[in-house]
């Protein structure tokens, strides 16, 4: 089980595909792990060698105590690039994955081909949703988000037609570890981006879901407008947009890291 080491926190990673083929990299939303990205794989192996990595406070990497903060988990991820002897790789993350993603393209700009920023935000003006969120995940654990958090994520049709698929997304969820939870909520809480992403030179693609109320359209229309020649693709879907829309999700990261 490869495990790079970064701050004295172990991080669970996994890489893929042919050695000589370029290098992709995704990134988790917040209560998610590696396996979120399992639909791609198949497609996504043909053209690149695929890091995934759990972040910390989730799947199989440590928890050490909170709060955490977003150059702290980019951080991370520059130790797991570290361990895989990669210099630079292409990068898709989804939610806190795109947030993590802002600090690489800002901040570790020699180690970022090109950018994937999805369903994400650079900054959330009203912090007490996210401290009433975690307040009552510390009074009564993450069953007491999981039902909301799922109709957030999902939208309703997508939930009536692929139960098994939201059921899996909700094991994952209650899986996470609590204290891993909360510090990284405390990270996305914290986060202001909107200054660093006017820096970034990577090429980039903005997605956002139609039905996103977590991480709405404007938020992603903000990002874009942020980042010199970035574009914006929507779907029709809510938070989680690489499973609700699968392979057309697919298909629009491939055809922007490959032409």
């Amino acid at each position: 089980m490869p495990t790079a080491q970064s701050n004295g926190c172990p991080i669970h990673y996994e890489i893929e595909g042919d050695a000589t083929k370029p290098v992709l990299m995704f990134c988790n939303s917040l209560g998610t792990n590696l396996h979120m990205w399992d639909g791609q794989m198949p497609e996504v192996l043909k053209h690149f060698r695929v890091i995934r990595y759990d972040r910390r406070g989730h799947g199989k990497s440590g928890v050490p105590a909170g709060p955490y903060t977003m150059e702290m988990l980019g951080r991370d991820a520059l130790a797991v690039l570290d361990a895989a002897k990669v210099e630079k790789t292409n990068w898709c993350g989804l939610s806190m994955g795109g947030m993590v993603g802002m600090w690489m393209g800002a901040n570790a700009p020699q180690r970022v081909n090109r950018l994937i920023l999805s369903n994400t935000s650079a900054y959330f003006e009203n912090k007490q949703i996210w401290n009433d969120r975690i307040a009552l995940v510390k009074e009564k654990g993450l069953q007491a988000v999981v039902q909301g958090t799922l109709e957030r994520w999902f939208t309703a049709g997508f939930r009536a037609r692929e139960p098994q698929t939201v059921k899996q997304i909700a094991d994952m969820f209650l899986a996470t570890k609590v204290e891993g939870y909360i510090a990284c909520g405390e990270a996305v809480r914290d986060m202001d981006h909107r200054e660093m992403i006017k820096t970034i030179k990577a090429p980039t693609m903005v997605i956002a879901g139609k039905q996103d109320a977590g991480t709405t359209p404007e938020m992603a229309e903000a990002i874009a407008k942020n980042i010199p020649g970035a574009r914006l693709t929507l779907f029709d879907a809510a938070h989680i947009a690489n499973i609700e829309c699968g392979p057309a999700y697919t298909a629009a990261v491939m055809d922007f890291l490959t032409k």
